[in-house]
């Protein structure tokens, strides 16, 4: 049977340092076997939380809960020991003067039959059984962190916090162990809250993204709907680059080079920005045979020049210059795309592939 409560679950979280707050508010739920991303750029309070949760910090105000039982307030504690929560950090922080399989085992309870089956168990699971005898530096990073995840797992935790886990391991490896380490978190069960920076790590591994932004949850849901649908241009640029086309609204519609767009419920005379994404840019060959009469939803065709294009590896990235008011769109075109700099080119933008915000700045 399905879970139905959340295994971790903090209400009204607040923390402030000298008068600064760092966490504001902060509340979310994680189920059983879920993985949650808590997303934002450095400062934001995301390691902060994680620390409230662990027990190595306290929270101004709010409660913890693991599986409906309260954990922490500002008067109960439990102590981090006692908290069936599992921590993973970037710097691995295994013991030097243990073996692989002694770091795995030190978390469980001394001499308690069936530590050693664990231990092999978690190992083999992890590719590493192999290197049972070995210290941390005869390993890799890639080595260390499948011994650093099997140590976390080992006591069989309900709630696993993940900090930047992946930031220390070159690119080639990276992908590969977060498979590895998503594919047996869930298999273990435990609900993991996992700290990042990096929208596509977040987008990669998690069930549910939480983004934020200075001490504040801003946005949450599955990373599909983030992505598809920010709630505001901060939102939309953190995921990727984005191009942005200033115009003033007038009965619902703004007028661009593009075309008019639908600004509904927008006073007239508010300032607004038309958000859209390299990849979402058209290059139109037929030079705007968008026929006379050109849809809302499609829009027409506007005159540019190129200024700069580069092959990325898996897409070009080629930079235009707007003829109608000399601001610069980037697009991205899959495959090799490289245009002579000055060539004269007419760009469309989907309606469907926009956002729509109210100039807040």
């Amino acid at each position: 049977m399905a879970a139905t409560h959340p295994r971790l679950e903090i209400r009204n979280i607040t923390r402030a340092y000298d008068g600064r707050v760092v966490v504001d508010d902060v509340s979310l739920q994680v189920m059983p076997g879920q993985v949650t991303c808590l997303l934002g750029p450095s400062g934001c309070g995301k390691s902060t939380t994680l620390r409230i949760i662990a027990g190595v910090e306290m929270q101004d105000s709010g409660e913890i809960y693991a599986d409906g039982e309260l954990v922490c307030d500002t008067v109960f504690r439990v102590p981090p020991e006692g908290r069936s929560i599992g921590l993973m950090f970037q710097d691995f922080a295994l013991f030097p003067h243990l073996n692989v399989a002694d770091n795995v085992g030190f978390g469980l309870a001394r001499k308690e039959a069936g530590n050693a089956a664990r231990v092999n168990e978690l190992l083999e699971r992890v590719g590493m059984i192999h290197h049972a005898a070995d210290y941390p530096h005869q390993l890799s990073g890639g080595e260390q962190q499948r011994v650093a995840l099997a140590r976390a797992l080992a006591p069989r935790p309900k709630i696993m916090l993940m900090d930047e886990p992946f930031s220390g391991l070159d690119n080639r490896l990276r992908d590969g162990i977060r498979d590895e380490t998503l594919d047996l978190l869930k298999e273990e069960g435990a609900a993991v809250l996992l700290v990042t920076h990096e929208p596509d790590e977040a987008m990669r591994m998690a069930d549910e993204i939480a983004l934020m932004r200075d001490g504040e949850i801003v946005q949450q849901g599955a990373p599909y709907n983030i992505y598809n649908s920010p709630r505001d241009k901060r939102a939309a640029d953190f995921f990727s680059d984005i191009n942005v086309i200033e115009g003033v609204v007038k009965g619902a519609l703004t007028e661009t080079p593009f075309g008019q767009f639908l600004a509904p419920g927008v006073a007239d005379g508010t300032r607004v920005e038309i958000v859209s994404r390299p990849q979402h840019i058209k290059i139109d060959f037929d030079r705007g045979g968008r026929g006379p009469n050109p849809t809302l939803r499609d829009g027409v065709a506007a005159r540019a020049s190129v200024v700069r294009a580069r092959f990325m590896g898996r897409e070009s990235l080629v930079e235009f210059r707007m003829d109608a008011d000399g601001s610069i769109l980037k697009a991205t075109v899959p495959s090799v795309f490289l245009p002579t700099v000055g060539t004269v080119m007419w760009l469309t933008l989907p309606r469907d592939r926009c956002f729509v915000f109210p100039k807040t700045t």
